[in-house]
């Protein structure tokens, strides 16, 4: 019997609001178990999004720059197989057999004493490709004639899209991030007569009625979610729209507010003014609370590079764009310290290399499984390098447990995958971890739950050189080990200078939580382990 099949969005760990990057299937399409269906993408790192069964896909209920989470519908998939499963619907309960002209309903004329029009695009000249900067109505809501339903950007002025006519929205086509150009679809708007408007709403109601008395075809669904999608992202940060010009919300952008939180402009009918935006970030200003999350300070202005030459515009990954963000963020509420030194790791590598020269195991020890196990030894010396500062800045939580975070450079970016449970694995198991978490970031598998729970991180530079650098805190981290590339350099032992293997080492730290003295203090005894890993085994 030919049965349809949801496929949803699998247990990813404890994330909400993943964002879909890639779309790789369309209707149409015959797809295989395991095939991979979508790309998502947290604040961290991105995923594939494989199809839990095979089949030909029916409809797809999501698409790139939605929000999906834990249990989020992806697609509907027509398969021949029986699946003893709630998540599968029988064929006689679905009806798949309407032509796809019948699928818009809302499109038909209301013939009684309403009308759906379309509302598109006007003529803006020889421009295509318009941004979408705000869409500030959503289905249902009762629009004037004239009154703004979007705001569009070019790469000179941002403009205010006005309604033709008064009504009530039905359907929006547009969501903020996409493009249009003069002809494209906005909104259907329900036009009332003076007649009568509760029949002209009644009337709209039979009109948008099913074709039959079975459920809607999977075509129809993907319609509906679709236009809710584009709903959610209505306005801007706060959910609220704010009713200002263009030139307006361009001033406050340049300046980094987030317009909505403007509540009352001193303009007509509360209309916000740029004065308004001034008094705005005065307020914030004296208050102390920050535009976007870091001190309220005023952004780089924007240059046209282009008119110096030739340029090509790339944009980030959503995991460099908030590592940016989280850096700068680190950045301007941290007083960070930064202590430079050198360990001695000529035993440690001979060490090394004599363990990988054993060919009774197929593990091959990096240097930096043994910088981990030091780190961890010296951190169970100094406990305030195993803590974070509490949000009101009032006291330190101190931790029991010992992970450690080891950035990886990545194609999309740089992530910080989590050695867990350090103190309490051997060299082997250790090196193992490393492995498989290495190869998941490379590849883009890394889930959340792999990223999560580190006590301290370690940047190492190593297999690319250097001689050091100032590495920045992974808050709420307080301390971050800096690693660069060893060195072979002559070192006096009282009577001579030997040739010893250095390897240089850079801590910086939070001043609130560690001062110089214990910093030191914590290096040196780091580098002591290093320079002995016998000590390890103490």
């Amino acid at each position: 019997m030919t049965l349809l099949t949801e496929v949803k969005v699998p247990d990813v760990g404890d994330v909400a609001d993943m964002d879909v990057i890639e779309v790789l299937v369309k209707v149409g399409d015959v797809v295989a178990v395991e095939q991979t269906l979508a790309v998502l993408e947290t604040d961290k790192a991105s995923m594939d999004l494989p199809s839990s069964a095979a089949g030909i896909v029916k409809s797809v209920h999501f698409s790139v720059g939605d929000k999906v989470s834990e249990g989020a519908l992806v697609v509907i998939l027509e398969s021949g197989e029986s699946v003893a499963t709630e998540e599968v619907i029988g064929v006689e309960d679905v009806k798949i057999d309407i032509p796809e002209q019948e699928e818009v309903p809302v499109a038909q004329p209301v013939e009684a004493s309403g009308s759906i029009i379309e509302v598109k695009v006007p003529d803006v000249g020889d421009v295509a490709d318009i941004d979408v900067i705000e869409v500030l109505i959503q289905t249902g809501d009762t629009v004037e004639k004239e009154q703004t339903l979007a705001v569009l950007e070019t790469d000179k002025a941002s403009m205010d899209l006005p309604s033709t006519d008064a009504g009530i929205v039905k359907d929006v086509f547009i969501k903020v991030g996409d493009k249009v150009s003069e002809g494209a679809l906005i909104i259907s708007l329900e036009v009332q007569s003076a007649e009568s408007p509760v029949a002209a709403v009644n009337q709209q109601e039979k009109t948008a009625a099913p074709v039959s008395s079975s459920a809607p075809t999977p075509a129809p669904v993907k319609q509906s979610v679709a236009a809710s999608n584009s709903n959610v992202a209505v306005v801007s940060q706060s959910g609220r729209s704010a009713h200002a010009s263009p030139s307006v919300r361009l001033f406050a952008r340049e300046l980094g507010v987030d317009i909505s939180q403007i509540t009352q402009g001193s303009g007509r009918k509360g209309r916000i003014l740029k004065d308004d935006v001034k008094n705005f970030i005065k307020q914030v200003m004296t208050s102390g609370v920050s535009l976007q999350g870091g001190a309220g300070i005023p952004p780089i202005p924007a240059v046209d590079f282009s008119k110096f030459g030739e340029i090509q515009e790339q944009k980030l990954s959503k995991i460099q764009r908030l590592t940016g963000q989280n850096l700068s963020r680190v950045w301007l509420n941290l007083p960070l310290v930064t202590y430079h030194d050198e360990a001695d790791i000529s035993e440690m590598e001979a060490f090394r290399k004599a363990l990988n020269a054993d060919k009774s195991t197929e593990i091959k020890v990096t240097g930096l499984i043994f910088i981990v196990k030091a780190l961890v030894a010296a951190m169970q010396h100094f406990p305030k390098i195993n803590s974070s500062l509490s949000p009101d800045g009032e006291s330190l939580i101190l931790k029991k447990y010992f992970n450690v975070g080891i950035a990886v450079d990545t194609p999309n970016g740089l992530v910080v995958p989590v050695l867990k449970g350090v103190d309490k694995k051997g060299i082997a198991e250790l090196t193992r971890d490393l492995s498989e978490l290495s190869e998941k970031a490379r590849n883009g598998k890394l889930l959340p739950a792999d990223m999560r729970g580190g006590c301290i991180t370690i940047s190492s530079l190593g297999g690319i050189g250097g001689k050091a650098f100032t590495p920045i805190v992974n808050a709420p981290e307080v301390a971050i080990l800096g690693v660069t590339r060893s060195e072979m350099k002559p070192v006096w032992n009282g009577s001579e200078f030997e040739p010893k293997l250095m390897l240089p080492l850079d801590l910086t730290y939070d001043h609130r939580v560690i001062d110089g003295a214990e910093g030191a203090r914590f290096m040196s005894t780091l580098i002591k382990y290093l320079g002995d890993i016998r000590r390890l085994l103490l």
